[in-house]
């Protein structure tokens, strides 16, 4: 049989499931990509209202991922980058802590910012130098702790822990207290040390769409829920039934296949609203972190400090929460209370709220490789996601690539 005649589905067009067509397609394959939703993407979307680019969350893509550098073309992009570092609102006033090695004017503000003191910044440099000289596979090879008890170890003091890293690191791993392996932490600080955080011109769904218009011999199936997965067939879930040669689950697979009912990903959630405002408070492209310990806010950005294809008329403010709240209508009323008591954000439209149930998956055990062997479940089914490793746009690409491998690899063994 030529490779272009075996049925492969792939389910989900998020990132992973896209780099696992780019794969086949590398290798002679057809595949059909089947979505349940209108476009590609998954959870990385960007809608425009009221002319703005409102991203689904407050998502970035660092520059130094490896997997984003293999299979993402920068430039064409148009990344926009934020500058390395924070606004942080503390005790009413605003202060600065950033990487005066790659901006100067940074220099002043974070020496004399009064956020953690000179051992807290001395250590910030041997934490640098150290994951410098880590490589990654080192990383996850390091038993795993949680990364408020690593940086306790580090010997961070908790006025620092809990000015900077608890609400800048709260908002990646959006849980406010740091319990996240510190493998995942050593990996993402080693990642903005060597690149930068950015987001392309267009809005963070610039990503899969450059994936999908890579893509030349893959068919898409859009707005087609898959029912279950079975060894040689799909079952939509219009009673359709579809032959499969080999199927790559890119989503969530607990609901899709019978002997993975008990296995079902816990996930962590967010809300992410925007506002429109008058104007910006914080002059460059930089996070505002919100360090009052009662507070509902995680962080701010002006989304509009950096160039975006599509901008409103004002400047365009998200607003990131990661902590429990008990009503939808409290919650904004109260995020509009602290962005005006403690940001002095007075003037505020709200545009849109974004509740995020499963924003990134609850894993123990981070992993940053896998063989393609392991992307096996049975004879003809392969799991890809960034739930088969640790949550993170870099490990969406490796796993539907390896997954995609898998699947090669499967058929040249099987010798049809």
């Amino acid at each position: 049989m030529k490779n272009e005649d075996y049925k492969i589905h792939i389910i989900g067009a998020g990132v992973s499931g896209l780099i696992a067509a780019k794969v086949l397609e590398g290798n002679g394959f057809h595949p059909t990509i089947i979505e349940a939703t209108d476009r590609v993407g998954g959870r990385v979307k960007t809608d425009i209202v009221d002319g703005y680019q409102l991203d689904r969350g407050f998502q970035v893509l660092l520059t130094a991922y490896p997997a984003a550098i293999k299979y993402l073309d920068f430039d064409r992009l148009e990344l926009q980058h934020f500058v390395s570092g924070a606004a942080i609102f503390d005790n009413g006033k605003q202060k600065i802590l950033g990487d005066p090695l790659r901006d100067t004017s940074l220099l002043l503000p974070t020496l004399f910012s009064g956020i953690g003191s000179v051992s807290d910044k001395l250590k910030v440099l041997k934490l640098n130098i150290l994951l410098k000289g880590t490589t990654i596979e080192q990383i996850f090879e390091k038993p795993e702790i949680t990364t408020y008890n690593y940086l306790l170890n580090f010997g961070f003091s908790e006025e620092m822990i809990s000015k900077f890293f608890k609400p800048f690191f709260g908002g990646i791993f959006l849980e406010a207290e740091l319990q996240t392996s510190s493998r995942m932490f050593e990996f993402v600080y080693k990642m903005f040390g060597e690149g930068s955080a950015a987001l392309p011109k267009a809005g963070i769904e610039a990503i899969p769409q450059q994936l999908k218009e890579n893509l030349k011999q893959t068919t898409f199936k859009f707005n087609t829920k898959v029912k279950s997965v079975e060894s040689g067939k799909l079952i939509l879930e219009d009673g359709t039934e579809l032959e499969s040669d080999y199927t790559i689950v890119a989503a969530e697979a607990s609901k899709l296949i019978s002997n993975l009912k008990n296995q079902e990903i816990q996930w962590k959630s967010c809300e992410t609203l925007y506002f429109e405002v008058d104007s910006r408070n914080i002059e460059k492209p930089l996070i505002g972190l919100i360090t009052a310990k009662n507070a509902l806010v995680n962080n701010i950005f002006y989304h509009t400090s950096l160039e975006t294809n599509s901008a409103g008329n004002k400047e365009l403010l998200s607003v990131t929460v990661v902590k429990d709240f008990m009503d939808v209508t409290e919650l904004r009323m109260q995020v509009e209370k602290e962005l005006k008591e403690i940001c002095g954000i007075t003037s505020v439209k709200f545009l849109k709220q974004y509740s995020i149930e499963k924003a990134l998956p609850k894993l123990d055990s981070l992993q940053y490789e896998m063989s393609p062997s392991e992307t096996r479940l049975t004879t003809r089914v392969f799991l890809a996601g960034d739930t088969q490793l640790n949550g993170s746009l870099n490990a969406a690409m490796i796993s539907g690539e390896r997954a995609a491998m898998g699947v090669i690899e499967a058929i040249s063994g099987d010798g049809y």
